[in-house]
């Protein structure tokens, strides 16, 4: 998928084996009829591809292939490791993963395997070259799909004797001597020093909480463990299907492993949106869920659109878009009309180059009875297949209107995202409630609510170019984020406990902000957590909660806002900011505002319910609010209005081209 193709791709889920085969051919002749030119399928069929052990039966999904590709569809075939069949259990049960409380993870629904074990890795190996080999070469076959959703069900983390036999060979290779570990975890502490390798248990079911440091480089190997099990299938797919994207379906909010460690081993990230859904996650109160019931959170969409754009290289596919209805959530309400067509709209405007909606039919039976599909159980259409429809009639007028290198707009903000720092404050939050990835989206929702645009990018990438780099919540630097840092040309704003810790989890030697230190001139001397309701006013109108700094300014810096007691909270350093602690949303949009102007871009108050990004020459302009909205102040009289106007209704889109943007995109 390149140039102006690259944005005008939807696709669809499809189960043939849960239908009867004479409807699979009018099937993909309606999926075409809709204006779709991709379908995934096999990521369950493991029990139907094998259904006795070494018997393999692929008769069913040759026809089923050639069913969809009569029809003109282009196929992203997957692996179906998510599912491994019942007899493989019953062969292997210490296959099954544990979890922190003893308890086994049983067979029963889906991901009931340890990526540790390595006799699963091994059957997982032998089903992905047996699918690769058969299908490898298929002229419809243009993209793969490894697994399904890793570390859906909170099944990454494993505390099994596989794991634990694992965990021990990968400290020994990071460490050399258990002395080098000793020290590194300071082992010291509670008499924990340990004589040998072998004698390293798991960090669960410890009296109190475990080492730190324990349990850091435990998710580091569990990670590394989930690299190692995409590599494996990856590695295949590559010798028998050679020229065909790879691609993961990652899950929104999940931070159990490295995204960016298992993307790199990819051509593309995909991912499953399901905006109602997850609305929950980074709610406020019971008012404001209530107020986008119907459309989602403005802000988790765009912000996992960017991530996965960020996490794939520059190239990102939504593998599952939500079409209706869903099954798990603890509310499934049913989305606004026209809401399937915003959200659509809106991952194009993000970088997508496919769209891809879960599912083609409803499920009659299993546990997604209640998943609505863009077509009913019985076949008949569905209001997502209407809006789907729509959103295929209105991409043409898009991608006439794109310029090639739309897909690789580099955006004026960056953010740096970093996986284990996110999973040191899940480690030792000493705050309840404190979420590292929770504080990183209350930075990227003020950042839209100003109207910007957005790149995610992991510590170390180029920053050269950025007019404003954001680091809400980087705890521990590297040397290859420093130097970046030191590098970067723009205007650079970290979050609390900046640099506070050392990859081993330890307090930095001259305290925090440690490797920073030249960046920021201050020292972190003591931290403290406040209780809910507790603010700490700055003498600019503003506040902090949840989390405040007590800071030692120690250079030539500037000292922006101050508590009462003349404590710095927001402080200045030539081009680096620093925040003290955990802001209010109203005074970070206050110091966010003020760090993007000064690097020169300009604010856009969008409000509380209309959004807009900017990609290339177009603007794409949504209202997640239920009721309607205008846009004029986001239109300028030059532009040239592809899709929509400037009165949006609920579930409102509108697509423009800019004149001041044409012919001056720059590209990353």
């Amino acid at each position: 998928m390149s140039s102006k193709a690259t944005r005008s791709h939807l696709g669809v889920c499809y189960y043939p084996e849960h239908w009867p085969e004479d409807v699979w051919a009018g099937d993909a002749r309606r999926m075409v009829e809709v204006g779709l030119t991709h379908v995934r399928i096999a990521e369950f069929a493991w029990s139907r591809i094998e259904p006795r052990p070494g018997e393999i039966e692929f008769g069913w999904l040759d026809r089923a292939v050639e069913a969809l590709a009569g029809a003109g569809l282009k196929i992203i075939m997957c692996t179906p490791t998510a599912t491994p069949p019942k007899w493989l259990v019953d062969r292997m049960p210490d296959m099954l993963a544990v979890a922190a409380d003893g308890a086994e993870r049983r067979f029963g629904s889906r991901r009931h395997y340890d990526f540790s074990h390595a006799g699963y890795l091994e059957d997982a190996r032998r089903i992905t070259r047996a699918v690769a080999e058969r299908f490898g070469q298929h002229a419809s076959v243009v993209a793969w799909q490894t697994d399904n959703e890793y570390g859906c069900h909170e099944t990454t983390v494993s505390y099994s004797e596989a794991a634990r036999q694992a965990f021990a060979i990968w400290l020994r290779d990071k460490y050399g001597t258990v002395d080098a570990l000793n020290a590194a975890w300071g082992n010291v502490f509670w008499s924990m020093e340990l004589h040998d390798f072998d004698a390293v248990a798991l960090p669960n079911l410890t009296v109190t909480e475990p080492n730190p440091a324990h349990v850091l480089d435990f998710r580091r190997f569990t990670s590394d463990q989930v690299v190692r099990f995409n590599r494996a299938q990856v590695d295949i797919i590559r010798e028998f299907s050679p020229g065909r994207d790879i691609t993961h379906n990652f899950m929104g909010a999940v931070t159990d492993f490295d995204h960016f460690d298992v993307a790199a081993d990819l051509d593309v990230a995909s991912w499953d949106s399901y905006p109602l859904g997850m609305l929950e996650r980074f709610g406020r109160d019971e008012a404001w869920r209530n107020w986008y019931l119907r459309a989602g959170d403005p802000d988790f969409q765009a912000f996992h659109h960017d991530l996965y754009r960020g996490v794939g290289g520059g190239r990102m596919w939504v593998m599952e878009q939500q079409p209706g209805p869903v099954n798990w959530a603890a509310w499934n309400p049913a989305p606004h009309p026209g809401m399937v067509r915003l959200w659509t709209h809106e991952a194009f405007a993000h970088g997508a180059e496919l769209v891809s909606y879960f599912r083609w039919r409803q499920a009659p039976f299993g546990q997604e009875q209640f998943h609505a599909g863009l077509n009913r159980p019985d076949g008949s259409t569905d209001v997502g297949a209407e809006e789907a429809s729509v959103v295929a009639g209105e991409l043409q007028a898009i991608a006439d209107a794109q310029t090639v290198d739309d897909a690789t707009q580099r955006s004026p903000v960056a953010m740096v995202v970093d996986y284990p720092s996110i999973w040191a404050t899940e480690i030792q939050p000493q705050a309840r409630g404190y979420s590292g990835l929770a504080l990183t989206f209350q930075f990227y929702r003020a950042l839209r609510r100003l109207g910007q645009s957005i790149d995610i990018v992991p510590p170390g990438a180029d920053l050269t170019g950025y007019a404003v780099v954001v680091a809400p919540h980087l705890i521990m630097v590297g040397e290859a984020a420093a130097q970046a840092f030191a590098a970067a040309d723009g205007q650079i704003v970290f979050g609390p406990r900046a640099g506070s810790r050392l990859e081993t989890h330890q307090v930095p030697p001259k305290l925090p902000p440690g490797p920073l230190s030249k960046l920021l001139p201050l020292r972190v001397v003591r931290v403290e957590s406040l209780r809910p309701g507790v603010r700490v006013a700055t003498d600019d109108g503003g506040a902090v909660h949840h989390w405040f700094e007590h800071v030692e300014v120690t250079g030539d810096a500037k000292v922006r806002a101050a508590a009462h007691d003349g404590k710095p909270v927001w402080i200045e350093a030539d081009r680096a900011t620093y925040l003290a602690g955990w802001p209010d949303d109203a005074w970070l949009e206050t110091v966010l505002a003020d760090r993007l102007i000064a690097a020169g871009l300009a604010i856009v108050e969008t409000g509380d319910d209309v959004r807009v990004r900017d990609h290339g020459a177009l603007r794409t302009i949504v209202n997640y609010g239920p009721r309607e909205a205008d846009a004029s102040r986001l239109i300028a009289a030059a532009d040239e209005v592809l899709i929509g106007d400037a009165d949006l209704g609920v579930a409102g889109v509108a697509i423009v081209r800019r004149a001041a943007a044409a012919g001056k995109a720059q590209t990353s």
